[in-house]
């Protein structure tokens, strides 16, 4: 039997699961430790109850698709916001050098899982499917290239399979960046953990007009001096955001140019911050932007992982979780070994190569969420807060749709 949850008790279940995550992350020695983010902790549990009382009772529940859709698509769109020119240049040779390493990335991925598929004996497009469709792309671009499989290329069960291969990155995707990002920092000695006395000194900290460097999202914790207007003001911001993208996407629907809703919610807020602020001199609140953004984050990854049924992992074939878990493998080994050192061997390397196997592996925000569990620990790394969300919102799904092309060409 189905439950099926509105918008309200949606929004109520997923506040309980941010709670529970924060509690088990302060509890649990080993969740701090290794930076789980909290809406993934809490999440997880959460999952398997419904696992336990899926198996036991037969009972699911189904969330509000809606609410979480929205919840995402202001993150992106806080993501467009808060990325005014100046701030973009000051990625520099960074952001080149990191979209190298994430180009050459979702090809090794598709060769992994292309490679796997055929010498277990199954159709090479399912190791697409387990590859950059879902892994790199997310639910949402395995829900747009599902029927496509389906019905041009014969792949039965496409869409439930991609749903799948995502759930699984979703959940890989949170579990293994905190650790390697731990890792590297340990080995290198590249930075010293902080107290508890000095994260909740930090955190209880206003940030105001006066605090120096700035940057969106990095410490999701930290008191923001915002007013009702400056809310306001903001939330008017984002509803223009969502219309703009909601209009783009139907007018460029079947076109060249056809971009998922969430790529074009975050264009939309590159376009607004910078009109607005570069020919109308129009004055933008950061931290209002910030505070929205990081609830968004928080609240998406949280209804994910409730939403998740993960009994339907379990029907998942054999061949299917060899080549999941040698993606992971080859998520992990590439961002400790390329990425990282591409990046330069350093702190920010580290939180970059957390932040890739957020998005390798999931999506975005779990790549948001891995660099906040570790920044929030270790300290500030700006350049990785400047890259990582603009690069793996937009840039990636770009690459990533080029390079599914030029693959599906060699299979029509």
């Amino acid at each position: 039997m189905d439950f099926t949850f509105n918008a309200f008790y949606t929004l109520i279940a997923a506040v309980i699961v941010l709670l529970l995550g924060r509690f088990l992350v302060n509890k649990i020695d080993f969740l701090k430790r290794y930076n789980i983010p909290e809406p993934v902790a809490g999440g997880l549990v959460a999952a398997i109850i419904s696992l336990l009382v899926h198996s036991l009772w037969g009972y699911s529940i189904t969330t509000s698709a809606e609410l979480q859709t929205s919840f995402m698509l202001i993150f992106f769109a806080s993501i467009g916001l808060s990325a005014n020119f100046s701030k973009l240049r000051e990625g520099g040779i960074g952001l080149v050098i990191f979209l190298f390493a994430v180009s050459a990335f979702i090809i090794l991925q598709n060769a992994v899982g292309i490679s796997l598929a055929t010498l277990l004996g199954i159709d090479p497009l399912i190791g697409l499917i387990a590859g950059s469709v879902t892994l790199t792309g997310g639910h949402g671009t395995a829900g747009a290239w599902g029927g496509i499989f389906e019905v041009e290329h014969g792949i039965q069960g496409a869409l439930a399979l991609g749903m799948a291969s995502a759930t699984f990155g979703l959940i890989i995707g949170g579990i293994i960046g905190g650790p390697l990002a731990k890792l590297l920092i340990n080995r290198y000695n590249l930075a010293t953990a902080r107290t508890d006395q000095q994260i909740e000194k930090r955190d209880n900290t206003p940030m105001d007009s006066t605090t120096s460097e700035y940057v969106p999202f990095e410490y999701p914790h930290q008191v923001r001096l915002i007013t009702a207007d400056n809310a306001i003001t903001t939330l008017g911001l984002f509803a223009g955001c969502l219309a703009f993208a909601e209009f783009m996407t139907g007018f460029s629907k079947g076109t060249a140019f056809e971009l998922p809703t969430f790529v074009w919610a975050l264009a939309g807020g590159v376009i607004l911050r910078n009109v607005l602020e570069g020919i109308f001199k129009v004055q933008i609140f950061d931290r209002a932007i910030d505070v929205f953004g990081n609830a968004s984050l928080s609240l998406y990854l949280a209804m994910a992982l409730l939403s998740l049924k993960l009994w339907q992992l379990a029907d998942l074939a054999g061949p299917l979780m060899v080549i999941l878990g040698a993606q992971t493998i080859t998520m992990a080994l590439y961002a400790g070994f390329v990425t990282f050192r591409l990046m330069g061997k350093n702190y920010d390397a580290a939180v970059l190569a957390a932040g890739h196997c957020g998005f390798g592996m999931g999506a975005t925000p779990t790549a948001v969420a891995n660099m906040q569990a570790i920044t929030n620990m270790y300290g500030a790394s700006h350049k990785a807060f400047l890259i990582v969300p603009l690069c793996g919102a937009f840039f990636v799904d770009l690459i990533n749709a080029t390079v599914i092309q030029m693959i599906l060409k060699f299979f029509v």
